[in-house]
């Protein structure tokens, strides 16, 4: 739509101006006809006798007998410029002095003020013979000037109409284009509004009926998505079978009485291992993009469990959550996430947890504050490095840990740990960019 404008913007504009030049060279072309053909008729009934102009009474023209008519001629000595005649119309009007002489048989137009008047001055260079007495030609300048008050004033007119008319097309023009336009793009916006609806988890494909082009890339698309979800569907199934598969022999291994306890710590181990890589590997991650979900009602579910689960330790978790934030991601991630930092954090307090949720345009944010000791800038570190294992860090702040990085890490989130200026504790702040 801004580029129809400003085509529309740059084309009409142009338009006008060049429709007013071409208007404007054409009147100056019709006076100058004008004033040429006047010159002939004058030149016409002009004669020379014994060195003498003479001139008829009246002209063929009568606006050069009119007083003040705007038109005037004049006659001068192309030698010193003195005025051998002047039309009736000069009466009451100075004449001008000093009036360009072209040389013998040129002609040139000149801009006059004449009565605080605008004019112009045709001139035209003639040589006469005497009918007595052919051997000494007389050389005259013959001035024709024209008052451009009238043309002026039609050039005005002409340039109001004409921007008038522009003005009213343009409005009209932008007005069809809108409505063109509007017309033209709504397949575009619906089908924004159906791939938004799949985002957030409302839709599973897109439905709608477009034109060709649009059908075709719709049709792709609900193919992709029928074949992600079917593939991560497979993918999980078999994660689990593998998971069952493994954790059966496992549990027949454990029970052997003859295991030492070292041996029994490194199934456990494996066996933590193998969860804690299950979850990772069924992350939705970025396969889950077409799928959203709220995020307040699954913190409601949340905070009630934990304040069941820390009733005797009698923790307050407040939570200041965005009812219109959605995580684009899988109900399970983020009940991971979330739930082990609210955890962890419950585990370090000493009475208050607040938990913090904002979105806008451009990212989701989310912080997790506690009141209790905090977490040492060493080991912040040590928490954010890749590849650290998850029982270094301190008491409050264990394997979960891993778990939530992984999971970041799958949506390309971002950790930041710092120190809670609220509440003096560790404060958790997860960014997802949207």
């Amino acid at each position: 739509m801004l580029s129809a404008l400003l085509i529309i913007m740059l084309v009409l504009p142009s338009i006008g101006f060049i429709l007013e030049n071409a208007f404007s060279e054409q009147v100056q072309s019709s006076v100058r006809n004008e004033l040429t053909a006047y010159s002939y008729s004058i030149l016409a009934v002009a004669e020379v006798e014994q060195q003498q102009l003479i001139m008829p009474d009246a002209l063929l023209d009568n606006q050069f007998s009119v007083n003040e008519s705007g038109l005037y001629a004049l006659i001068s000595n192309s030698q010193n410029g003195d005025t051998l005649w002047a039309s009736p119309s000069f009466l009451g009007v100075e004449q001008p002095k000093g009036l360009f002489m072209p040389a013998l048989g040129e002609s040139s137009f000149k801009p006059l003020q004449l009565a605080g008047k605008k004019h112009l001055d045709y001139s035209f260079t003639v040589s006469f013979t005497d009918a007595l007495n052919d051997e000494y030609p007389y050389q005259l300048t013959l001035h024709i000037i024209k008052d451009l008050s009238e043309f002026d004033a039609m050039i005005k007119q002409f340039k109001y109409t004409l921007w008038w008319w522009m003005l009213l097309l343009t409005l009209v023009l932008v007005v069809v284009q809108f409505i063109w336009l509007s017309f033209t793009l709504k397949p575009f916006q619906s089908i924004e509004k159906e791939l938004k609806q799949v985002e957030q988890g409302k839709a599973q494909t897109v439905k709608g009926s477009y034109p060709l082009e649009l059908n075709r890339v719709a049709n792709r698309m609900n193919t992709l998505l029928a074949t992600e979800q079917n593939q991560r569907k497979r993918y999980r199934n078999a994660l689990s079978n593998l998971a069952h598969s493994l954790k059966t022999p496992l549990a027949v291994i454990q029970t052997q009485d003859e295991l030492s306890d070292t041996s029994q710590q490194q199934l456990s181990l494996i066996n933590k291992t193998i969860e804690h890589q299950l979850k990772r590997a069924q992350s939705g991650g970025e396969s889950a993009w077409h799928v959203g979900i709220k995020i307040k009602p699954i913190v409601t579910k949340l905070v009630t469990t934990l304040n069941k689960i820390y009733q005797s330790k009698q923790i307050t978790i407040r939570c200041n959550v965005d009812q219109y934030a959605v995580f684009k991601g899988e109900e399970a991630d983020l009940l991971e996430i979330l739930g082990n930092l609210l955890d962890n954090a419950s585990k370090a307090a000493k009475q208050q947890v607040v938990l913090k949720v904002s979105q806008n345009n451009t990212q989701l944010l989310l912080s997790i504050e506690d009141d209790g000791v905090g977490i040492s800038p060493e080991q912040r570190q040590l928490i954010l490095n890749r590849g650290t294992r998850a029982d270094t860090y301190q008491e409050g702040h264990g394997i979960g840990l891993a778990i939530v990085r992984d999971l970041l890490a799958s949506y390309k989130g971002e950790l930041h740990i710092s120190r809670s200026e609220q509440l003096g504790g560790a404060k958790f702040t997860i960014r997802f960019n949207l």
